[in-house]
């Protein structure tokens, strides 16, 4: 079986990878609890984890499967899987599908997208193949004219359609748009991102029989995260055991949570992946426990070492690097992403402090040269503008003061979620 023991995995990582080896130099020679080694630094790992010269793989890169997770165009980041890696990472999650509500014979359409590297399109139909209740799958993608899928839905009968909430939101608005209902859907299967109540309303209005749900928790760099927990709450989530270990830690002291309610960092340890090992990984989301520790969890948002805003992944480092090329006068002296959601839409707003004093013209300068340095970055901001998905990026301009810290440690919260979280 592929899962190990934790002891047994991070023996072999040390073993075999140059970047876990240096990461544990100082650990004692058998270590038994998670909480022995150290959480990885996401800029760490991945600036071990390249193309040429890698430091994290465990091997040579001979067989496996390679997708691009997020990062800047001029350091795309990728997570490989091995042929049984894969296919146990599809086999968990698609049964985890059946808390969901998928059924025996249910016909699923799969609207994620594929290509460029991208996982979602495939692993969602991997994973409805590899589901352990029988189904009929429509692999439709994300990138298809609404007119054509609604036509396909209709014509093969879909009793669920997958995507992500902006791509299930445009069909929607297409449906309604043009006075149409789809009343044979049964589920909405959605993932990537957060829903909100004003799109529960337009799916609503579109797909009147259907019950949004969470398909599950996963990432194509942390692996398996959750599996649906069955309820009013899509936010709730289970681990899924025994291929993973979920850990909730305190954003200050960096101390696993163990009581309920108390919000917190994820931290992901994958005992499956043994190619490009997965061990106190941070997941990139906060999270609490809704009980007991090891349970049922709930997603907050995102955490500091990255945003999703609409279907766009951003990280904090994008941001800092494009300010560090515009800024070449150093007049900024402080940086928030501040995530908003208004409209029906989400938005990135930039704050930024600079001193007291500074030319109004040369400062918009700036915010002007900052947002376009951005966009060239991370391409896929634009074109979800342009699409409609997203607002414009947005830069506010603040004194250092008015920067958000954490109350208990007085460190800069990076990343503030403005968004409801209900």
């Amino acid at each position: 079986m592929p899962v190990q023991q934790f002891s047994d995995l991070v023996r072999f990582a040390r073993d075999r990878s140059p970047f876990y080896a240096e990461l544990y130099a100082d650990l004692p020679p058998h270590v038994s609890r998670i909480t022995d080694v150290p959480v990885v630094d996401q800029n760490e790992f991945w600036a071990a984890n390249t193309l040429h010269d890698n430091r994290v793989l465990t091997a040579p890169l001979g067989e496996a499967v390679v997708f691009k997770t997020g990062g800047t165009t001029g350091t795309p980041r990728f997570s490989c899987y091995t042929r049984e890696e894969w296919r146990e990472f599809v086999t968990a999650f698609g049964s985890g599908m059946v808390d969901a509500g998928l059924r025996p014979g249910h016909r699923v359409a799969d609207l994620f997208y594929a290509g460029e590297l991208y996982a979602s399109f495939l692993f969602i139909l991997d994973s409805l193949a590899h589901a352990p209740v029988a189904n009929v799958r429509l692999p439709i993608g994300g990138g298809a004219a609404p007119a054509s899928t609604v036509a396909t839905l209709e014509d093969f009968g879909a009793h669920v359609v997958a995507g992500t909430p902006t791509t299930l939101c445009r069909l929607a608005e297409h449906l309604t748009s043009t006075g149409r209902r789809l009343p044979g859907v049964e589920f909405l299967f959605f993932g990537g991102e957060a829903l909100f109540a004003d799109q529960r309303r337009l799916l609503s209005a579109a797909f009147p029989q259907a019950t949004p749900r969470s398909l599950g928790y996963a990432s194509v760099d942390g692996g398996l995260l959750g599996r649906p927990v069955p309820g009013p709450d899509p936010r709730t989530h289970r681990p899924f055991a025994p291929h993973t270990v979920v850990e909730i830690l305190d954003e200050t002291t960096g101390e696993p949570i163990r009581e309920a309610g108390r919000p917190g960092r994820v931290v992901v340890t994958q005992l499956f992946r043994s190619l490009m090992p997965v061990i106190r990984y941070p997941a990139g989301d906060r999270a609490e426990w809704t009980g007991t520790e090891g349970g049922p969890f709930r997603i907050l948002g995102r955490a500091e070492e990255g945003v999703r805003v609409g279907p766009v992944s951003l990280y904090w480092q994008d941001a800092t690097d494009a300010v560090a090329e515009a800024d070449t006068e150093g007049r900024v002296t402080g940086m928030q992403l501040v995530v908003r959601r208004w409209e029906g839409r989400d938005g990135l707003v930039l704050r930024l402090a600079t001193a007291p004093g500074q030319d109004p013209a040369g400062l918009d300068v700036l915010a002007k040269g900052l947002v376009t340095g951005l966009n060239t970055a991370r391409p896929l901001y634009p074109d979800s503008v342009a699409a409609g998905f997203v607002h414009p990026l947005g830069v506010e301009w603040v004194r250092h003061r008015d920067l958000v810290v954490n109350p208990r440690s007085g460190k800069l919260v990076r990343v503030i979620d403005e968004r409801p979280t209900a």
